[in-house]
């Protein structure tokens, strides 16, 4: 399946989850939105930082927004790479791994739609 493929099927997931419990989904969108909003790092800094937790808790789901997120903030492949490098040497083998995945996301993602 395609990265792509999994973020819309994951979107779909929450949003069915969402209707489910509403307040709780309202409540983690309010934090997170107060956690990118407030303080004195950038979006694009604080979405590496998530970006770094998600490929250390091998959270693919989690890496695939981040690594979505990241590029709308006009990210680049090779902070990317630095960011992908940190997480390997904090992370292990596994870290490794899910960095591979968030690399192959963004390549995908980067892509021009056929």
């Amino acid at each position: 399946m395609s990265y792509k493929a999994k973020i819309h099927e994951m979107r779909g997931e929450i949003r069915a989850m969402n209707k489910l419990i509403p307040q709780a989904a309202a409540a983690f969108g309010d934090l997170s939105k107060v956690a990118k909003d407030v303080g004195p790092l950038s979006v694009k800094e604080k979405e590496y930082i998530a970006l770094g937790i998600a490929i250390s808790q091998r959270c693919e789901p989690c890496i695939n927004f981040h690594v979505e997120a990241l590029m709308r903030t006009g990210a680049t492949r090779e902070e990317l790479g630095d960011v992908l490098a940190m997480s390997i040497q904090m992370g292990g083998g596994p870290a490794l791994m899910y960095a591979a995945h968030a690399l192959g996301c963004w390549d995908e993602l980067a892509k021009p739609a056929e």
